[in-house]
């Protein structure tokens, strides 16, 4: 599983953790995402902008 971060405030998105609280149960990889949806922390970015997580 990978994790993506967002470049404004370091929020990750982890595949493996989901995002429960934006509807995002554990497992939810990535791709299901949808393209519009911003970072839940600072709602500056969007899924397009985010990062892949070393």
């Amino acid at each position: 599983m990978s994790a993506f971060r967002c470049p404004e405030c370091g929020f990750t998105y982890d595949e493996e953790q989901g995002n429960p609280r934006e509807g995002f149960p554990p497992g939810t990889g990535w791709s299901a995402v949808p393209d519009d949806w911003p970072c839940p922390d600072c709602g500056v970015e969007s899924k397009p902008d985010f990062e892949p997580a070393a």
